[in-house]
Order: C-alpha cells, then structure tokens, then sequence
C-alpha cells in the first residue's frame, strides 16, 4: 500500500474542512495510505505575495523540516504545490544546503490531481452523479504547475456525469489572494465574470481545484445565486450514489 503525506492548506484547515477530509478519503479508496503532520502550518505563500521574504523562507525551512522524511507529500491546493515547487528553490538560492532540500521536495510534492493520474495512474475513481458539469481552470494549478488535462480526465470518467467545457476557462476567478483584498473592484469584476460563463453554460455544477477559487466563486453565488453550485473537485470526486 502506497503511502503519502498529505499538506492541507491554511483555508482548507480553517474554511473548507470538508475538502481536505474528501481527499484523505479520496486517497484510502484507491489504497494510498494517508498520513498527516499536525506540527505543519502554512507553506508561506501570503509572506511572499506580500514581500515578506525572510519571514516566507521561515515557513518554507519549517515546511522543508517538517516533511523531509516523507516520500511523496500531496496537497488538494495547487498555488501551495507551486509555492513548495518553484518559490522555494529561488527563495533558498543563497543557502545551498537549503537549496538542495527545496530542490528535493518540489521532485516529490504533487498536487492531488496530478498525483492520482501522474503517479497512481487512476481514471476511474469509483465516483458518480448523475448530471451536468463543467471545470475552472484556476491560474496557479494551469500556468504554474502545468496541471489542465489532469482534473477534466477524472471528471470525465466519473459514471453519470456529463461533462461540458467553461467558455473563458482558463481566466481568472479574481481571488489571487492578497490580490482578492488589495483590488476589490477588479476581483468582484473578474468572479462576475466566472460565474456570468457559468451560468450561461448548461452545467449546474462548477467544479475547481484550488481553495481559494473556491472561496471566491462560492461566495458570490452565495450572495447573488444561490441556487447555483460550485465545489472542489475531491469532493466531487467521493461522491459513490448517483444524485
């Protein structure tokens, strides 16, 4: 039985529970034993958006500590993996034993998606619902991990499920994090955005790989359609009855 670590997000741990509970039982379904570190925090992703260098490679020396015994450390956050992948090796440039470790750890860190199908090989998960639905491709899971084919792969082979392309796809949701909070006229456009190719598609589902995105799509519907809903892809992904 595989084993892996998993890394669960500051908004996973305090917002969105449910995702990171889907994506341990996600795991234990297809036979990967999960493992968790309660010692873990955040992988300082808010500390570097926000110039905060020193105190962000603080967090990814803790991170780097932390997880360094593990094999493969999964994660249902795709700008956390990105962080951990491409931010830690430059914010260590200057301490190589440091610099090794980041180097090691971003060879052995995935985001969920990618581990199921890059490493387990999995298609069908044993998920199915009965209905339409269609998938955000949120920016850092898309430009910065490469990671696009990997989501709509699993949701296709969902039993049931009739899945459909998002107009605009691959535009961004407004969230951005600090962005989200620094521009808020420009965030609430960009969400009105989103949810506007949504609706207009025959989907009743919109599904997302990043917490924040979820967050930030969530909200608005809860605001302006609440009937409408939006929901991360391992959640999807644990649903075994036919809605």
């Amino acid at each position: 039985m595989p084993k892996v670590s998993m890394f669960i997000p500051c908004t996973v741990d305090l917002l969105l529970p449910q995702v990171g509970e889907a994506a341990m039982l996600l795991l234990k379904r297809l036979g990967v034993r999960p493992s968790y570190h309660p010692e873990q925090t955040c992988c300082g992703q808010p500390l570097l958006n926000a110039g905060y260098r020193a105190e962000a490679r603080r967090s990814a020396k803790h991170f780097l500590t932390t997880f360094w015994d593990e094999d493969i450390v999964v994660s249902p956050s795709g700008s956390c993996v990105c962080m951990i992948k491409q931010h830690y090796p430059e914010l260590l440039k200057d301490e190589p034993a440091w610099h090794a470790r980041a180097l090691a750890q971003a060879e052995k860190t995935f985001e969920l998606s990618q581990y199921l199908v890059n490493v387990l090989g999995a298609s069908d998960v044993g998920a199915a619902y009965h209905g339409t639905v269609t998938y955000h491709e949120s920016c850092h899971i898309l430009r910065g991990l490469g990671v696009t084919e990997q989501p709509q792969h699993l949701i296709r082979n969902v039993r049931g499920a009739h899945y459909v392309a998002l107009d605009n796809a691959q535009t961004c949701c407004g969230f951005g994090g600090e962005f989200a909070a620094s521009y808020p006229d420009i965030s609430g456009a960009l969400v009105r955005d989103k949810v506007r190719s949504f609706l207009s598609s025959p989907a009743e589902l919109l599904l997302v790989s990043e917490p924040g995105c979820l967050l930030n799509i969530k909200g608005y519907l809860h605001r302006h359609h609440p009937d409408k809903r939006v929901m991360h892809l391992a959640e999807f992904l644990i649903q075994q009855k036919v809605a």
